[in-house]
């Protein structure tokens, strides 16, 4: 597991590319045969991905959790982005497709297998537990977003938002980008009392997404490649553009769970 300590606002406009990708990319969490993670002090997100092959993964506790089992003091959301597998909680049994996610509460134990699987986690502290949910992919109803006209038409997948499906605080779905069209979230936003990551996911090997981030009269912006995500402070903004069809897994936690407590920010503003 890799700790990622709280950058400031200052510090980032005056970044090198290096120092950018360092402290808010996320790569190489999906190796083969192993469980890797990112700590970011960030609302204290725990961010993953589980690549099993022929094996059982257990969701390792990792001494920076300061716990015997992940999930002791945390909730956990799961989506898997590659073919199907399944996860098991406890004694229980969910099988994933691509694009279907598990939400899991606190208490439990995990464990990742399928040969074609690949899971993307994020873990985040709870104050209660809820019960463990599965979100199939083709029963959530999506929200449609943007226009072709604006190049920023995508269809919004809610897995857990705040509604139907209770949570201590975490919340996560997926967005997928219409053909044709390029941009995500745009224009952007900030979550003043959230931290949220972006996973993308779906990219052909050639193509990437220039990421957006910083406050938004002094941007930066990071290029990132197929299931690599981009950790975005309450002060950053976060949107971008990529050379190819493409989604991305979207994962927040913070003070509350009001799906719309956000602060528009107009493209004048940038």
């Amino acid at each position: 597991m890799q700790v990622r300590h709280s950058a400031s606002p200052s510090s980032v406009e005056t970044a090198t590319t290096a120092d950018l990708r360092h402290q808010f990319l996320v790569e190489d969490l999906f190796v083969a045969g192993e469980v890797n993670a990112v700590y970011t002090h960030d609302d204290r997100l725990v961010v993953g991905g589980a690549l099993p092959g022929t094996d059982e993964l257990d969701l390792p506790a990792w001494d920076q959790l300061g716990v015997e089992s992940h999930l002791e003091r945390r909730e956990l959301g799961i989506i898997n982005v590659g073919g199907t597998g399944h996860v098991l909680v406890g004694d229980e049994k969910f099988e994933l497709d691509h694009l279907d996610g598990l939400y899991v509460g606190r208490g439990s134990e995990v464990t990742f297998a399928g040969a074609d699987a690949a899971f993307y986690f994020v873990s985040a502290p709870a104050h209660a537990t809820y019960p463990t949910t599965a979100l199939s992919h083709a029963e959530v109803e999506p929200l449609g977003l943007g226009s072709s006209h604006c190049a920023n038409e995508r269809q919004l997948f809610r897995y857990a938002w705040g509604q139907d499906l209770q949570t201590a605080g975490i919340q996560f779905g997926v967005t997928v980008i219409a053909d044709g069209s390029v941009w995500n979230t745009m224009p952007p936003h900030l979550h003043d009392r959230r931290t949220e990551v972006y996973m993308y996911v779906d990219l052909d090997a050639e193509d990437r997404v220039f990421h957006l981030m910083g406050q938004p009269g002094a941007t930066r912006h990071l290029v990132v490649s197929d299931r690599q995500a981009v950790i975005s402070p309450p002060w950053s903004i976060h949107s971008g553009a990529g050379t190819g069809s493409y989604a991305f897994i979207w994962a927040m936690s913070g003070e509350n769970t009001t799906y719309t407590d956000l602060t528009p920010v107009a493209l004048e503003d940038l």
